[in-house]
């Protein structure tokens, strides 16, 4: 079964539309939404906002539904310039930047007695996706790069640039990196799809409205055609 954790409510709903044979799993003041998308089981899922929010999600996932992998979608803030407003980008790996242990020497954003810095994606499912998304939404680019994450909200440029420097990223949001912590920890494939907002220079915009109108369609095709080929 794959769980397909959502960041907004339109897009879940727009999931949860394809379904058929739904039934309804209320906990932790979620519902999870069980049934066939395509021709695979799937559970779906809007975990809230925010780190927490998300881990407890992704470990509901784990005990109560058994998924045997688990992907992330929602939006997310550009750290790199040649990446545009609309386009994707697929987690190649994913870390916290709000995490700092280093008075204990630790590399910023390592969480203490955890062997790894960052969590790496699955590699079956990011192929599968970036095959996916370039065939059902040919009009937008399609990026791999490190997703991060932490508890803020990052809408200056400053803070963006720090984020960088520090860690490399090619986005910033509030949830991937603890859904990567909690699959990692239950030894499950994950993979995070996020579409760009803001650009990292502040140098574009766009009508809120008509983004997310056009970013929920592009996710809610990639979902469908990943659900066909899992």
């Amino acid at each position: 079964m794959l769980g397909i954790i959502g960041a907004m409510d339109e897009e879940v709903s727009k999931i949860k539309e394809e379904m058929t044979e739904v039934r309804v799993v209320n906990k932790a003041g979620m519902q999870f939404f069980c049934g066939k998308l395509a021709p695979k089981s799937v559970v779906v899922v809007r975990s809230g906002i925010g780190k927490v929010n998300a881990a407890l999600c992704s470990q509901i996932l784990a005990d109560d539904f058994a998924v045997s992998a688990i992907v992330n979608t929602g939006i997310a803030g550009s750290l790199k310039n040649e990446i545009n407003i609309g386009d994707i980008v697929l987690s190649t790996d994913a870390v916290q930047h709000d995490m700092d242990a280093s008075g204990f020497g630790y590399a910023l954003g390592q969480i203490p007695r955890m062997d790894t810095l960052a969590f790496a994606a699955d590699e079956s499912l990011l192929s599968l996706a970036e095959a996916c998304c370039k065939e059902v939404n040919p009009e937008i680019s399609v990026w791999r790069g490190r997703v991060v994450s932490g508890d803020q909200f990052i809408d200056k440029k400053e803070k963006k640039q720090w984020i960088v420097q520090n860690f490399g990223g090619s986005c910033t949001e509030m949830e991937g990196a603890a859904i990567a912590q909690a699959a990692y920890l239950n030894q499950i494939p994950f993979l995070i799809v996020r579409a760009i907002s803001d650009k990292a220079d502040d140098s574009a915009n766009m009508d809120y409205q008509e983004f997310e109108a056009a970013a929920i369609q592009h996710s809610v095709k990639l979902l469908l055609a990943m659900a066909e080929r899992y």
